[in-house]
């Protein structure tokens, strides 16, 4: 039962039409404590709109969602009560400093006192900003105030709605930490949407993508990368266009002393045999590992993210 115990969303067969418009078909997801989940998929795939489910925000035509073992449409107070999100921009009052926002946001619960306050500054690492004024923040420092508004109440389910949009490389970095941090240390599970796979491969450890509504692909980040790139090496040579002649087909020159090489790895002694016998020097050999977007456009056959 431990399993049981570590989900703490699980969305199952989630449908939602707008005006006879199916826009999700289908969609199920799982979150368990400590998983960054990567959501993504082009803009108007529906990832907003599964989000604001998960929320309570938009009523579910069919299908469920259980957040920490309650039905959000049975129960929502309980299933809702140890969320934390952000949607769009993190609401902020630009007046007033960010222990400010802190403390009034603090007044909704009843469990939140001046000692975790502290803490999640600390957290969030804004400890030497936060009697500044939120208008003088950077995007990134508004982005992580917000995150610190969001894990007030400890919830033990984050949910992210594009939160590096226009983020500087900075920004990025930051809120990849924090969010790691919050994973690792506090064992959240953290759902997070974006249209941008590159941004996200660096730190989530779960990906789904969806595409039209539907989920395309779920699967741990290192299946997926590995899947995609499987038998793809590359070997480092005196004389690429010799070693090219030494085994043939399978083999491309990257350049004068590269060649890459499709095989299995079963094959690979084979290779470097024959490369040796030929008496071509082999320097090195790596396997190739390709990015998740590529991973996935292999995949999925084409553009998934827009």
């Amino acid at each position: 039962d431990a399993i049981m115990q570590n989900l703490v969303l699980k969305c199952e067969n989630l449908h939602k039409s707008f005006r006879k418009k199916e826009i999700l078909k289908n969609v199920s997801l799982e979150v368990c404590s400590g998983d960054i989940l990567g959501f993504i998929g082009p803009n108007g795939a529906g990832k907003t709109t599964t989000i604001k489910l998960i929320l309570g925000l938009q009523k579910i035509d069919s299908g469920k969602v259980i957040i920490n073992g309650y039905d959000i449409q049975k129960d929502f107070e309980k299933a809702i009560a140890k969320v934390g999100a952000i949607i769009e921009n993190p609401d902020l009052y630009m007046y007033m400093s960010g222990y400010d926002n802190l403390k009034l946001i603090s007044n909704l619960y009843p469990n939140v006192d001046l000692k975790r306050i502290e803490e999640v500054i600390d957290l969030v690492g804004l400890r030497n900003r936060i009697d500044d004024k939120v208008s003088k923040y950077s995007l990134g420092m508004r982005q992580r105030l917000g995150v610190a508004q969001a894990i007030l109440h400890k919830p033990n389910l984050l949910i992210l709605d594009e939160p590096t949009n226009g983020l500087d490389p900075e920004g990025i970095k930051d809120l990849r930490e924090l969010l790691i941090r919050l994973a690792k240390e506090e064992g959240m599970g953290i759902l997070i949407s974006s249209h941008n796979l590159a941004e996200l491969e660096s730190f989530c450890n779960k990906v789904s993508i969806i595409k039209n509504g539907s989920i395309m692909e779920t699967s741990d980040l290192e299946t997926v990368k590995k899947e995609a790139s499987e038998g793809n090496y590359i070997i480092e040579v005196d004389d690429a266009r010799k070693a090219r002649m030494a085994i043939g087909d399978m083999a491309n020159a990257k350049d004068n002393t590269h060649i890459e090489v499709h095989s299995d790895r079963e094959n690979i002694p084979n290779v470097i045999k024959r490369l040796v016998l030929q008496d071509v020097k082999v320097y090195s050999i790596t396997e190739d590992i390709m990015s998740l977007e590529d991973a996935f456009l292999r995949k999925t056959g084409g553009n998934v993210i827009d």
